[in-house]
C-alpha cells in the first residue's frame, strides 16, 4: 500500500462523538510510552502528524485520521501508566472500552507491545480481553532497535509462551521500529488486504 494522504480529521472524548463513517478503521493502542505516536507517524510517512511526548500518557482522546480517502487510522490512548489523575484514566478506560465493543467499523486493532520488556501482566489482560470481544487484532512488537536481537527474540518467545496458556492459535505478532521502517510493509500488507474483504463483504450488503 502507497500512502497518498494522511489528515487529521477528529479527536473525540467519547464514542458518540466519533466521526460518523462507513471507512473502515484501523486503532492502535498499547501501554502508555510503548512508542505509538512513533508507530503511527513512520506507518504514514509523516514527521508529526501523530504528537510524540517525553511523558507517557499524552494521547487522550480517540483521534482519527483519514488516510488515502477510504479508511481511518485512529490513535487510542494508552493504557497502564500515564501522568494522569485516576478520574481522568478511569474515563478513558470507559470510552476506549466503548469504541473496542461498539464500533461497527473497527476493521482490526494493533496491539503494541514493548520489545524491551518481559510480557507485562496488563499486556497479557488486555490481550486476553480481546478474545472475548471476538475483535481481530494483530501484536505489533515496538523499539527492537533499542535492545539486542537476542533479547528481542526472547521476550518475542516468552510473549508467545504467555499467550500459548489462553489461546489455541498464537494471535499474528509483528516485528517493527520506527527508526528503521521494520515492520512497516507487513502493516500496510494487512491494512491493504482488510481493506479489499471489507469492501467485497460491503457490496454483498
Amino acid at each position: 500500500m502507497i500512502i497518498k494522504s494522511a489528515e487529521f480529521t477528529k479527536s473525540s472524548p467519547s464514542l458518540e462523538l466519533c466521526p460518523n463513517t462507513n471507512f473502515p478503521e484501523f486503532a492502535f493502542i498499547g501501554r502508555s510510552n510503548v512508542g505509538k505516536s512513533s508507530l503511527i507517524n513512520m506507518l504514514v510517512n509523516r514527521t508529526s502528524l501523530a504528537k510524540t511526548a517525553a511523558k507517557p500518557g499524552k494521547t487522550r482522546l480517540i483521534n482519527h485520521f483519514l488516510i488515502n480517502n477510504n479508511w481511518y487510522l485512529v490513535d487510542l490512548p494508552g493504557y497502564g501508566y500515564a501522568s494522569a489523575s485516576k478520574t481522568e484514566i478511569k474515563n478513558w478506560n470507559n470510552f476506549i472500552s466503548d469504541y473496542l465493543a461498539k464500533r461497527e467499523n473497527l476493521a482490526c486493532l494493533f496491539v503494541l507491545v514493548d520489545s524491551r520488556l518481559e510480557p507485562q501482566k496488563n499486556d497479557i489482560q488486555f490481550i486476553n480481553s480481546l478474545g472475548a470481544l471476538e475483535i481481530p487484532f494483530v501484536i505489533i512488537l515496538t523499539k527492537t532497535d533499542k535492545v539486542s536481537k537476542l533479547k528481542v527474540q526472547n521476550n518475542f518467545k516468552l510473549l508467545k509462551a504467555e499467550l500459548k496458556k489462553t489461546w489455541e492459535i498464537i494471535p499474528d505478532i509483528i516485528i517493527s521500529s520506527s527508526k528503521t521502517k521494520d515492520g512497516r510493509g507487513e502493516i500496510l500488507n494487512i491494512i491493504e488486504n482488510t481493506i479489499k474483504e471489507w469492501d467485497y463483504n460491503k457490496s454483498f450488503k
